[in-house]
Parts: structure tokens; sequence; C-alpha cells
């Protein structure tokens, strides 16, 4: 492991089995995140990717193992990792028939935000992410891509260290993923560690500067893109890479 000051997030020997299944989710599952990265956890349908996070954001708490961000550990001292994480999940979870600003304003004042300094840092990231102009309407009146951008504002009021993006670009237009990678890439310049989980490897290869490639609850691979694809024979980009060492069996 690294120097622990540039460590940010710290997944040991997590296990994690399901009441009823014969197989672990995540199996003695091992990675760390540095400080500054965007890190990328890929891996096919049903590989333990989901489990993982939710691990991580404290909605389920592992069998055995630990997950510790910024310090605190997600079993024993949850209320302080939330103080330090952002979640994009991806559902999109906003109260669809309440306006874009009510919206925010109620995840706001969830993280304990002040009224003054909410409303300017809400008007601050509408402007940021093209929806000045949409704060009055209801948020099930937005197209698909709006939603996501809301989605990701909610997750970024309270300026996380470490924002866990899932899939933040599914199902959207190409000119709207390609304005939400360029803000979340500028969020990151500025400081904020993400880890992002997609099915689009394209995209991946290159938001990402490390990868994780996770299949049946293990880390069969992690990286750097160029080093990923560098060290697999044949492989001309990280699809490959994917392919490669996951198999190309469809997974449910």
């Amino acid at each position: 492991m690294g120097n622990e000051l540039d460590i940010i997030a710290e997944v040991v020997q997590l296990r994690k089995i399901y009441q009823g299944a014969d197989n672990f989710a995540v199996d003695n599952l091992s990675f760390e995140i540095k400080k500054g990265q965007i890190f990328g956890l890929l891996g096919p349908n049903g590989a333990g990717k989901t489990t993982t996070i939710e691990i991580l954001t404290g909605i389920l708490k592992p069998t055995t193992g630990n997950a510790i961000i910024s310090g605190f550990n997600t079993k024993t001292h949850f209320n302080n990792v939330k103080s330090v994480i952002g979640v994009v999940p991806q559902e999109i979870s906003l109260y669809p028939t309440l306006s874009v600003l009510n919206n925010l304003l109620i995840f706001g004042t969830l993280y304990g935000i002040p009224k003054v300094k909410l409303k300017t840092k809400i008007s601050d990231l509408l402007k940021v992410f093209g929806l000045e102009n949409k704060a009055k309407q209801k948020v099930k009146n937005l197209s698909g891509g709006m939603k996501r951008r809301l989605n990701i504002i909610a997750g970024i009021l309270h300026s996380p260290k470490l924002l866990i993006l899932d899939e933040p670009t599914a199902g959207i237009d190409v000119q709207s993923k390609k304005f939400i990678l360029q803000n979340l890439q500028e969020l990151n310049n500025r400081g904020t560690t993400i880890l992002y989980t997609s099915h689009y490897m394209d995209e991946a290869e290159i938001f990402c500067s490390n990868i994780a490639i996770i299949d049946q609850g293990k880390i069969i691979a992690c990286n750097t893109p160029k080093e990923l694809i560098m060290q697999n024979a044949g492989c001309a980009n990280l699809e490959d890479v994917f392919l490669k060492l996951t198999g190309r069996r469809i997974r449910e």
C-alpha cells in the first residue's frame, strides 16, 4: 500500500456474501484510491461493482474486511464518511414533481449547508452545468441529459473530497455525455477525487487515470489505461483488454 496521507479510500480484504447465496459477491477484494485520481471500477454484469459501491456508501455492511474513506471505517464511523463523500447513483435520485431549485434546496439542507451559502452554491453550479434557466422547471419535464446533470449537482453541493459515480452517462446523447465528462474533469482538476463505474470502455480509457477490472468479486487487473493496454499483447485499446480478461460470454 502507498503513503496513507496520499490515500483517500482503501478497501482491505473485503468479502460479502448475501443470504442464501453460494458464492461471495465480492471475494477478498483489496484496492486503494489515491487523492486526485479518477479511479475506474470496471467489470461485467454481476462482477461485484454495485456491491462494492454499496459498501463504500454505507448501504451494505461487508461480511468481513474493511472499507476506509478519509481515515474513517465505513462500518464504525459512517457519519464521518458521509461528510466527505458525494454519491451520484445510476438511477436518477430526484423528486420529479418538484422544481430543480427545490430539489437542490432539499439536498443542500440534508447536507447541513447554511441557507445563504447554499443559494449561492446552487446558482453557481446551475451555471456550470448549463441549467441556470431551468431552476423553476419541474424535474419530470427535463430531458434525460439535464436530469443526469442535476443528479450530479445534487451529489456535489457539499464539496465532497471523494465523488462516487455509478454509470453517470448511461442512456444520454453524445453531446450531454461530453459536457458531463468535461465538467467532471474540471471538478477533478480542482481537487475532487472520483470513483467511477461504467460499461463504456472508450469513455473510461480517456476519462480515468487509473482502472481496476473486477470479475467474480475479485480484482483481476489494476493499472493506468495505458499500462493495461501495454501489458496485454494484441490489445489496441481498453475494450480489447476488458474482453481478453473477462471473456466474451454475455453476462445477465
